[in-house]
């Protein structure tokens, strides 16, 4: 697993950064009028206001609450999934770990 963001929380949402290899930008998730019941709880807008990406909130096995997320650049060589998990000192942390091929 490898942290690619750090967060913490903003007004309406989360603000924070964004850093992989490939990419780096400051990134706002804000909340998202849900239109559907698997229309994502939040949108996550690059500087400028353009949408790279979208969460969904869940919550683990031992009941934390959570988001999973998904991120997709041009700049980016694949879609990026990962989690945006809130730590003990109450900044949240951007998750990825490469999926397994079986």
């Amino acid at each position: 697993m490898a942290i690619i963001g750090t967060f913490t929380t903003s007004k309406d949402g989360f603000t924070g950064t964004l850093r992989t290899l490939a990419f780096q930008a400051k990134v706002s998730f804000v909340p998202n009028t849900k239109s559907s019941e698997n229309a994502p709880d939040y949108r996550i807008l690059a500087s400028g206001g353009y949408e790279i990406g979208a969460a969904w909130e869940k919550l683990s096995q031992a009941d934390r609450p959570y988001l999973s997320v998904s991120i997709d650049d041009p700049a980016l060589p694949a879609t990026v999934y990962a989690n945006l998990i809130e730590g003990e000192d109450g900044t949240h942390t951007l998750i990825w770990s490469r999926s397994k091929i079986d």
